[in-house]
């Protein structure tokens, strides 16, 4: 059974978003072991400056390494990523599983991203799509492929 981490900059303010997230993990249960931790983002001025914006991305990611299982292959979620259809998705964790890779770690960064130190520790950058949404979002849809991704390598009718 594949060991699961999402790491989220940032922890949900609405209700509504837990909500979601918490009805993924349960969903999720059955078929690896979660966890979803959450690290502080930091606070930038309206108009941060470059020097400003690198700073909290380096303090965001000094939160993120702190929380990577040891061993773990860190997979970044960001723009620039490779995008994946559903399908390939599940047949990346089911590679996963049969390379004997025990840990997966997803990184989803704060509203200005990742810091590229944290890119650079990735086995694999994916891309959700071409659109930006917001990180809090992203993680539910991220628990929602994870969860259509077990479901497809079962051949369940989830994924139609």
């Amino acid at each position: 059974m594949l060991n699961i981490r999402v790491i989220g900059v940032g922890k949900f303010k609405e209700e509504y978003w837990s909500a979601a997230a918490a009805e993924y993990i349960k969903r999720l249960s059955p078929y690896c072991r979660l966890e979803v931790e959450e690290t502080p983002e930091s606070r930038l001025p309206a108009r941060p400056s470059q020097a400003e914006l690198a700073e909290a991305l380096s303090r965001e990611a000094d939160g993120i390494e702190l929380r990577i299982p040891k061993g773990a292959t860190v997979i970044a979620m960001c723009i620039e990523g490779k995008m994946l259809d559903s399908p390939k998705f599940s047949e990346f964790l089911s590679l996963c599983a049969a390379k004997g890779v025990s840990k997966l770690c997803f990184v989803i960064g704060g509203s200005h991203g990742l810091d590229e130190r944290i890119k650079k520790l990735a086995a694999l950058k994916l891309s959700m799509s071409k659109m930006t949404f917001p990180h809090h979002m992203a993680r539910v849809m991220l628990l929602e492929q994870l969860y259509r991704g077990f479901k497809i390598a079962e051949g369940s009718k989830y994924h139609k």
